[in-house]
C-alpha cells in the first residue's frame, strides 16, 4: 500500500504554509508515517524563527484530521551550523523514530540554493516533488506577517486560526517592534 515506511521532511516552518501542507499530504499517501524534522527547535525566538517548537507542531497538526495526526511524528532539530554536526542531528533524530529496519525517504523540492541539504542523505531515497500547485517562500510571508497582515490565500485554516491568535499577543508585538528597527534582510 505505501512506498515507505517513514518520510522526512525537513523545514523550519515559521509559519506553516500551503506548499507544506501539498508536500505532507503528498507524503501521507507514500508513507506510513511522516517524521517532519523541525528545524530551528532551540528556546528562542528572533524575528527569523518567531514561533517556537512546540507552537509549531501545534499550527502544523491543526491542519490535519485526527487519524493523519497520528501519522504524523516530530524530530526537533536545533540550528547547528555545521553540516556534518546537523546531518549527524538529523539522522539521529529520524532513527530514534524509526526502527532501523525502516525503509526511510526524504521528501523535498529544489526550489533554490538553500535546498542543497537535500543531497546530504544518500542513504535516504529522495522523492523530489518538481512542481507544487503552491510554491512560495515564508521569508516574505513573515515581513507581511510583521506588517499585521496574513495573507489567507498562502496558509491552510489550521495557520490562519494560530496566527491571528499570536496577533493577539505581547510576543508578537515585540517581534513586530524588533522587525520595524531590523533589517529585514536576514528574515
Amino acid at each position: 500500500m505505501y512506498t515507505f515506511d517513514y518520510l522526512v521532511f525537513i523545514g523550519r516552518f515559521q509559519p506553516f504554509h500551503l506548499a507544506h501542507l501539498e508536500t505532507i499530504q503528498i507524503a501521507l499517501q507514500q508513507s506510513r508515517q511522516v517524521i517532519i524534522a523541525l528545524g530551528s527547535a532551540q528556546a528562542e525566538r528572533n524575528i527569523k524563527n518567531p514561533f517556537l517548537a512546540a507552537e509549531r507542531q501545534d499550527m502544523i497538526l491543526s491542519n490535519f484530521t485526527p487519524e493523519q495526526q497520528t501519522r504524523i511524528l516530530f524530530a526537533p532539530i536545533i540550528d547547528v551550523y555545521d553540516d556534518k554536526k546537523w546531518v549527524e542531528q538529523v539522522k539521529s533524530s529520524v532513527y530514534a523514530l524509526a526502527p532501523s529496519t525502516s525503509k526511510i525517504g526524504l521528501i523535498g523540492h529544489f526550489k533554490d540554493e538553500s535546498s542543497y541539504y537535500l543531497k546530504l542523505f544518500p542513504e535516504w531515497h529522495m522523492v523530489e516533488l518538481d512542481s507544487l500547485k503552491q510554491s512560495m517562500s515564508a521569508t516574505p510571508l513573515r515581513e507581511a506577517f510583521y506588517e499585521g497582515c496574513i495573507d489567507e490565500s498562502a496558509f491552510p485554516q489550521g495557520t490562519i486560526a494560530f496566527l491571528k491568535a499570536f496577533q493577539k499577543t505581547d510576543t508578537y508585538r515585540e517581534l513586530q517592534h524588533k522587525f520595524s528597527y531590523h533589517d529585514s534582510s536576514n528574515l
